[in-house]
């Protein structure tokens, strides 16, 4: 059973990077995964995400703004995943 990804933006390079990145590092672990972009803006705002691109994997907003840490994607992609604060974005300028 695959694990499924979306990546919340407008298209912009970033979100591209983004969507690439968790590809990537999802065939290197063997991790099944299903990556799906999201670009509606109203469908974005819906989980709360300001700052993209998010990361949402299976249901919870794991990431919002910048591109994530290769680090990172690992850890979620291994079972780490732990959800960002409701709102979507940490305080104090750095995002989850």
């Amino acid at each position: 059973m695959s694990t499924t990804i979306k990546v919340l933006g407008t298209g912009c390079a970033n979100c591209k990077t983004t969507a690439q990145l968790i590809e990537d590092i999802a065939a290197e672990m063997g991790v099944p995964v299903q990556v799906e972009k999201v670009e509606d803006i109203q469908a974005i705002m819906g989980y709360g995400v300001m700052s993209t691109p998010g990361v949402v994997i299976d249901g919870k907003v794991v990431h919002a703004g910048g591109v994530p840490s290769r680090e990172k994607i690992a850890g979620w992609l291994a079972g780490g995943v732990s959800a960002a604060p409701a709102g979507g974005c940490c305080s104090g300028g750095k995002c989850c």
